[in-house]
């Protein structure tokens, strides 16, 4: 993985990418004419994650491997903070850009917050787009938001409460938009597609879930555990090992973490693990759907690649994979908003 601070090195040591096989993903994750792709070849093992974009070192990867320790929770220069009554309750919402430009919306998952994309919004922005995201309900600033704000009151976080606010988010920033939903938001965007596709310019689904149903059970090396763990015990887990800082995140990173969740609700992170173990089978939606489509990973990811690579098979989309683990948002933010600037001009 390409650490922020290091010096144009991969994780070989290899300075420059010098020895790397630099075939861009994009030339092996679309449809071949025979129906096949790349992804069906690194399926079977044939080829390593290099040959599937990591080995990339273009002027965004040098950028990646440059990344400041900035302070999280101090939104970027131009960036507006604001709130939207959903129907869950009142979510934190950051923007940036003209609103009159071509809409892209940024949903973090759980134990996420908009603060994710700080790295990635001022270039979006740069670019010709409003930039929307938002804390989903029950999460840092949007703590609050949660069932019993629902009309009528219901007791517990659902698939059907995350979605309606994402659909309420996109009416609000102004209809149709380009649609990122990143871990558990990719699930919750997968939805809102099939119910309002009118709403998606194109969707990308980054750090997703690969498989449908117990989502957990194909996570390397604990899988096989996770479907004996409740949903409160795998909350405990999540939140144990992100503050024990096992993937290794700055400093500055590392302090904005424990500050959010000081404020993030128990009950919404025990309840969203409970719904990602059995989360639905939406592969044919997203393989009928029209719009171009964009499955974005870490080489390192908590689900091992060629899962994600037969899920981008399966739905028909283009797959990027970075020297990343399960947050190429915050390490890889160049990188990333460089594969959706060519996903969002193809949607234009």
């Amino acid at each position: 993985m390409v650490g922020r601070g290091s010096k144009a090195h991969g994780s070989d040591g290899r300075a420059d990418g010098a020895k790397r096989d630099r075939r861009d993903i994009r030339s092996l994750a679309h449809p071949r004419p025979d129906g096949a792709t790349g992804a069906d070849e690194i399926g079977t093992g044939l080829f390593g994650a290099e040959h599937f974009g990591s080995g990339l070192f273009d002027e965004a990867a040098q950028r990646d491997a440059n990344l400041p320790d900035i302070d999280w929770s101090v939104l970027p220069d131009g960036a507006s903070g604001t709130r939207l009554d959903a129907p869950s309750g009142s979510l934190a919402v950051v923007t940036m850009g003209d609103p009159a430009h071509p809409r892209v919306l940024l949903a973090p998952g759980v134990t996420g917050s908009k603060e994710d994309f700080s790295l990635m919004m001022p270039e979006l922005a740069a670019a010709g787009y409003y930039v929307v995201s938002y804390d989903l309900a029950g999460q840092y600033e949007s703590a609050d938001a949660g069932p019993e704000h629902l009309v009528p009151p219901r007791a517990h976080y659902d698939y059907d409460l995350f979605v309606d606010d994402m659909i309420a988010m996109l009416e609000w920033s102004g209809g149709v938009a380009n649609v990122l939903g990143y871990s558990y938001a990719a699930t919750v965007a997968q939805i809102a597609l099939e119910r309002r596709p009118e709403l998606f310019a194109s969707i990308t689904l980054l750090s997703a879930p690969p498989e449908p149903g117990q989502g957990f059970r194909g996570v390397s090396r604990i899988g096989w555990f996770s479907g004996l763990a409740t949903g409160r015990v795998g909350a405990a887990l999540m939140i144990w090992g992100v503050k024990q800082n096992f993937t290794k995140v700055t400093p500055g990173r590392l302090r904005f973490v424990h500050h959010r969740f000081e404020f993030t609700r128990r009950q919404a992170v025990r309840e969203v693990i409970e719904l990602m173990m059995r989360a639905p089978d939406l592969r044919q939606v997203l393989a009928d759907s029209p719009i171009p489509k964009l499955v974005a990973v870490g080489e390192h990811d908590l689900w091992p690649l060629r899962l994600h690579s037969a899920f981008a098979s399966e739905i028909g989309a283009r797959l990027a994979v970075y020297r990343a683990g399960h947050s190429p948002c915050e390490t890889s933010p160049h990188q990333l908003n460089r594969d959706l600037l060519e996903l969002f001009a193809s949607a234009a």
